[in-house]
């Protein structure tokens, strides 16, 4: 596995002066997903929880949905063209009798860290391939705005790459209450979300159905078909979202926040999940 940070020459220019000095940037390095020994799809990544961010994946695609299903996850063992080893291909095996759905048998997919599996999913594909509705009705989630303008800082002080580089997405689950749970940071925020999805169905926590998912950056149609695939009923994001991600949250009943920036936001999808004065 690769080094999560990298050091590089930079020639650095301040009010005139100049001074060459070595910079900390974030990895990035490609990473295919396997999946029974067939290549699937391939990410630019940053290195690290790859098996985590592999699972998510296949959660994503709807071809995992609990830890049972799972047999294994294993690095493969490659070669670059100078002959040196890495490990940028994860295998990841289904238990027997799990069936492989068409969509992973007819593709094989590149995804890039900005954009995810550009141009890739309809709403159709997530109706028909989730495994559970968004949240719980049993269970329901109610945030606040003052709750959720309090998630960005407590997300920003828990990156620690981040502040070595400023150059990491990061995504985190908190529950209910605003507690934090999870977090992961990577060059490609859909990949945060990937990891982060796959913590839970390896420690058998998948649906997430009493989980607030915080994004940096905008919020794609690729981030709330993950979250809607993970149960997760609440999706805030830093930035906008996409027109298509509005149209995701509206039809699988996500809340859909974004602009939260501070004590303000907009509410885009599923307002009856925010407890405030109308």
């Amino acid at each position: 596995m690769g080094r999560v940070t990298e050091r590089r020459r930079v020639l650095r220019i301040r009010d005139g002066a100049v001074s060459a000095r070595p910079d900390t940037l974030v990895a990035e390095e490609p990473l295919e997903i396997r999946l029974n020994g067939k290549p699937l799809a391939i990410t630019m990544r940053t290195p690290g929880d790859d098996f985590a961010l592999a699972v998510g994946f296949l959660v994503s695609e709807g071809v995992l949905g609990a830890a049972e299903e799972l047999a294994s996850v294993v690095y493969c063992a490659g070669a670059r063209e100078d002959g040196s080893n890495t490990f940028n291909v994860v295998d990841v095996r289904l238990a027997p009798g799990v069936p492989v759905p068409d969509i992973a048998l007819e593709r094989h997919v590149y995804t890039t860290s900005s954009c995810g599996l550009c141009g890739k999913a309809s709403l159709d594909a997530v109706r028909t391939t989730a495994r559970w509705p968004v949240g719980d009705p049993r269970r329901p989630v109610r945030v606040t705005p003052e709750l959720l303008s309090a998630l960005p800082d407590r997300l920003r002080a828990a990156q620690r790459v981040f502040d070595r580089t400023g150059g990491l997405h990061a995504a985190a689950l908190f529950d209910g209450s605003g507690a934090l749970l999870e977090v992961a940071e990577d060059v490609g925020r859909h990949n945060a979300v990937d990891k982060l999805v796959g913590r839970a169905l390896r420690q058998g926590r998948l649906p997430l159905a009493d989980a607030i998912l915080l994004v940096s950056g905008r919020a794609s149609f690729e981030l709330a078909q993950k979250a809607a695939m993970a149960g997760v009923p609440v999706l805030a994001a830093v930035s906008a979202p996409s027109s298509l991600a509005v149209d995701l949250a509206a039809e699988t009943g996500l809340t859909l926040v974004g602009f939260l920036r501070g004590g303000s936001m907009n509410v885009y999808a599923g307002e009856d999940r925010v407890a405030f004065e109308r």
